[in-house]
């Protein structure tokens, strides 16, 4: 009889699923955090993992470890060659959450530049009403629109903002390699060139060994330009964000993700009233959170009943090997 951990509070969607499943039973800790699941992943043979670490340590204590099933589709925080290293498969929900991450990288790309930090403060605070004469707040219509990743959530996002009647172009110099999607969205050969003609950038990738948009990345942007990151904290250097919005360069940004979750209160960007910032919130609407609950879940009793989607085991391929 399968033994599941589930670390980290689970939409009741979930956890329904769970109690209904026939032959198995469950531990559940709904703190967010290593330590608080770590004492029991001795007598796991699955773990349904919230966005908590899961390191080399921890995973040399589930001795009876079969199987991880992450709740999202990033694995960031996971030690993949300790998983690897001890043939532990590692699942993700797969296409789930796009269509959440990419409206609230539309509602960033709105809120920057209507500048609706400034707009809010404006009525709160009396003394301030005349901000609206300034004329500061932008349309996003006819504005030429960049989408670095192109893959489902960039593909929502540029469906969305065709709506709003944006110029769309996109940068996945991996996918284009592979074949370009058909439509109205035509790919960016060069980054820089892309940068330089765009109004508004959307970070929508992977995290990678170094950032993407550096100092050199945010200089090439046009004057004035906003920048939207809903895709991981490192993907964007902070260091030379903070400089570009200090000196003028960067008009706003909208930022969903951060180098340290949650980030300091000394960190320079809470500082500015023209970034709109949220708590790496993209991908947790009420719709979403349950459907990724049910699906970590799903995945966990899949893979004990061998009806695992292979497409959603991460390391499919090292697995193989053992």
């Amino acid at each position: 009889m399968p033994h599941i951990l589930v670390a980290g509070k689970l939409h009741p969607a979930g956890m329904a699923l769970l109690e209904s499943a026939e032959g198995i039973t469950f531990d559940y800790v709904e703190e967010v955090s290593e330590p608080s699941y770590r004492p029991l992943i001795g007598k796991a043979d699955a773990l349904v993992l919230r966005t908590q670490p899961l390191s080399a340590p921890t995973i040399s204590e589930g001795e009876r470890l079969k199987v991880v099933s992450r709740h999202g589709v990033g694995y960031d925080a996971v030690d993949l060659p300790s998983l690897n290293a001890r043939g532990i498969a590692l699942t993700i929900v797969g296409d789930v959450n796009s269509v959440s991450v990419a409206e609230h990288a539309l509602m960033l790309i709105l809120s920057a530049a209507k500048r609706v930090l400034r707009g809010d403060r404006a009525v709160r605070a009396p003394a301030e009403w005349g901000w609206r004469n300034r004329l500061e707040a932008e349309e996003i219509s006819g504005k030429r629109l960049l989408i670095i990743g192109f893959g489902r959530i960039g593909r929502h996002l540029a469906r969305m903002a065709g709506g709003f009647g944006m110029a769309i172009r996109a940068y996945d110099p991996y996918l284009q390699a592979q074949g370009w999607p058909e439509g109205q969205v035509d790919p960016v050969d060069d980054l820089f060139n892309g940068l330089r003609w765009a109004d508004v950038v959307s970070v929508n990738i992977p995290k990678a060994e170094q950032p993407i948009i550096g100092a050199v990345e945010l200089a090439a942007m046009k004057p004035g330009a906003i920048l939207v990151n809903t895709a991981r904290g490192g993907v964007v250097d902070e260091k030379a964000l903070v400089e570009a919005l200090k000196s003028g360069h960067l008009g706003a940004a909208g930022l969903d993700v951060f180098d340290d979750e949650p980030p300091s209160q000394d960190n320079p960007l809470l500082s500015f009233d023209q970034v709109v910032l949220s708590p790496h919130i993209a991908g947790l609407t009420r719709e979403c959170g349950e459907r990724m609950a049910v699906a970590s879940v799903q995945n966990v009793l899949d893979y004990f009943s061998g009806d695992i989607d292979s497409r959603l085991v991460v390391n499919a391929t090292e697995l193989q090997r053992h």
